[in-house]
């Protein structure tokens, strides 16, 4: 997203954070960055995007979203989300260290589309499915943090990006 509205403006530039994800799937196939976000001029909402992205695919093609606990649970504070099951699946990834307990009106949502297995995760879109993840507690926010704090990163990030984040100075350390 070139302009979160969740959040404070990221000290990586919308193009830096794009050479990241670009390396990080480079030679992943069918990964693949996708810059739409970065060419709106106004803030960017994950509504817009999968709509986008839906005109792009044939009526009962599958388009999962995937997310990561905590901003699952951030959910009720994003634009239109309640629509978001109109255009995709949702795959919630429940890291261990994530507890964040959500809101009664998220907990009922979640009650209405959760499907049992990711196998049940049928048609286009509609569905949530949640993924428990190897126990590797680790988030965007807890890399820049290592990163901030002069630690090592690698293992966390691919080495390409780790070299790439090294080379323009991004996350510096503060003394």
């Amino acid at each position: 997203s070139a302009r979160p509205p969740h959040r404070r403006t990221p000290c990586a530039s919308a193009q830096q954070r794009l050479a990241m994800v670009e390396l990080a799937v480079a030679g992943v196939p069918p990964l693949l960055a996708d810059d739409r976000e970065l060419q709106r001029l106004q803030p960017s909402y994950t509504i817009d995007t999968l709509v986008s992205l839906r005109r792009e695919l044939a009526p009962d093609d599958q388009l999962f979203l995937l997310l990561g606990w905590d901003a699952f649970a951030g959910l009720p504070s994003w634009h239109l989300w309640q629509q978001l099951l109109n255009h995709c699946h949702l795959l919630v990834l429940q890291r261990p260290d994530a507890e964040t307990a959500l809101a009664p009106q998220l907990q009922a949502w979640l009650a209405a589309h959760q499907v049992e297995t990711i196998a049940a995760l049928t048609g286009p879109s509609g569905h949530v499915g949640l993924i428990q993840q190897t126990p590797l507690a680790v988030s965007a926010s807890h890399i820049r943090q290592l990163l901030g704090s002069g630690k090592s990163a690698r293992f966390f990030v691919p080495d390409a990006v780790l070299a790439y984040i090294h080379a323009q100075g991004l996350y510096p350390a503060s003394n």
